[in-house]
């Protein structure tokens, strides 16, 4: 039987591996159930890759296998330790166990093989099985990481669950698993210090192992730094994001909106005593206007794209917007496309719409137009959307809600805007297009 300093090391090496592969199942279980209930399950499945497979049975199933992992090794360091059949085939157990867990865990964890390691260095004696072991081991580290595997094969991420949480709480988070993961290595090289200087080991071979694994804990702290770097910018967006999309959402709508029946109701005014049967027309128009907006602020507020692209294609959607303004307005509206199919991203679609939305609204409320033409052309790349009226225009533009809105979708797509009020008033923006297959 080993002294007890090497069963202590062994007991806190599978003390933290326990701690580790408890806190990866149930952190996904709790947080699973946490989106579920705050109502946002669909938006967060669209951010990543997979999905974990019934997560409240894998945490079942990890605690059976550690179960198993814990008799193994009791039975192996206080039954059987000098019985050499039973303790390969203890370590045999051991290592198929760990990577039955590495692979319940989608690899975001594979640090539970150090244990395997640290007995297969207490155990082994004849030199070529040590190595052989050792090698089958390290190899199986490398190869049960997360990111080569992920390469290849759609697995989820304890990074995707931990930015569910605010800002200060990811940094705990990160800082708790990381500290775990530190710990089990630190833990590790120590032990194999011990053990080697103990057994044949040479100054040499710890020197060795002991480069390999600071390099690695070396490599571990600069990916936890890139982490917490990724994990503020991801926060600092997603808050920039979340702040405005509401307020540009409604704005939009609301502006949009009101223009169309402001307009349509001084029609009404002008002819209602003359033709009062257009009059009637016209304020169906408005009251069914009036409706879709409501619906559309709803919308709005519940996360969703414009009504008009839900049911329609991009291209139908403008047409109809057009239709509407010009139907409830005196304006004119000429629009043409040089871009044979308009068929973008979600993301694209809804910041052309919504660009050409607040341009006529803008162009009729504040520029008095009569003429409004929205031209896009495509180029290399990019589609250059130009909305040009013929409204009084202005020297000084002062930039209004609605305008700052349009250039903050337009940036949120790495794009440009650019506005001309010397001659009526001009809105052109460059929008990169992501394009593909998929939107031919």
């Amino acid at each position: 039987m080993q002294g007890k300093r090497f069963i202590y090391f062994k007991i806190l090496l599978i003390a933290i591996n326990l701690i580790a592969v408890m806190f990866v199942t149930v952190f996904i279980y709790v947080t699973i159930q946490k989106i579920c209930n705050s109502y946002i399950a669909r938006e967060f499945i669209n951010t990543v890759d997979a999905l974990p497979w019934k997560p409240y049975r894998n945490i079942t199933i990890s605690v059976s296998l550690l179960g198993i992992l814990i008799f193994s090794f009791i039975i192996r360091e206080f039954f059987y330790p000098n019985n050499s059949k039973a303790v390969y085939l203890t370590l045999l157990i051991d290592f198929i166990i760990s990577i039955v867990i590495i692979g319940i865990l989608n690899f975001n964890y594979n640090g539970i093989l150090f244990l395997v390691i640290a007995n297969i260095i207490t155990y082994t004696k004849g030199i070529k099985g040590r190595y052989l072991l050792m090698l089958i081991s390290v190899l199986s580290i490398l190869i049960a990481d997360y990111e080569m595997i992920s390469i290849n094969f759609k697995l989820y991420s304890i990074n995707d669950y931990i930015s569910f949480y605010d800002s200060m709480t990811q940094q705990y988070l990160l800082g708790f698993y990381n500290t775990i993961v530190s710990v089990n290595i630190l833990i590790f090289i120590i032990y194999c210090i011990y053990v080697i200087q103990n057994q044949r080991g040479t100054i040499d071979e710890v020197n060795k192992l002991y480069k390999q694994l600071s390099k690695a804990n070396e490599d571990l702290q600069k990916a936890n730094e890139q982490l917490k770097e990724y994990s503020k910018i991801t926060e600092k967006m997603g808050e920039t994001k979340e702040r405005n999309r509401l307020a540009r959402e409604i704005h939009d709508t609301i502006g949009h909106t009101l223009t169309g029946i402001a307009a349509g109701i001084d029609a009404c005014i002008t002819m209602v005593e003359k033709k009062p049967q257009e009059t009637k027309k016209q304020l169906e128009v408005i009251s069914r206007v009036t409706r879709e907006g409501i619906n559309e602020i709803r919308r709005s507020v519940n996360e969703l794209r414009p009504d008009a692209l839900e049911r329609l294609n991009l291209e139908s959607a403008i047409h109809q917007m057009i239709i509407e303004i010009e139907f409830m307005t005196n304006t004119h509206i000429y629009f043409e496309s040089d871009v044979k199919n308009l068929r973008f991203a979600p993301d694209e679609e809804d910041a052309i719409y919504r660009v050409i939305q607040e341009s006529l609204t803008n162009a009729i409320r504040h520029g008095k137009a009569t003429q409004i033409w929205v031209h896009i052309k495509g180029g290399e790349g990019e589609i250059i959307l130009t909305v040009k009226d013929n409204g009084i225009g202005c020297k000084e533009m002062k930039q209004g809600f609605g305008t700052k809105h349009i250039i903050e979708r337009i940036k949120m797509l790495n794009g440009t805007v650019e506005f001309d009020g010397s001659d009526g008033f001009t809105v052109t923006a460059r929008i990169p297009i992501r394009w593909g297959e998929e939107y031919d």
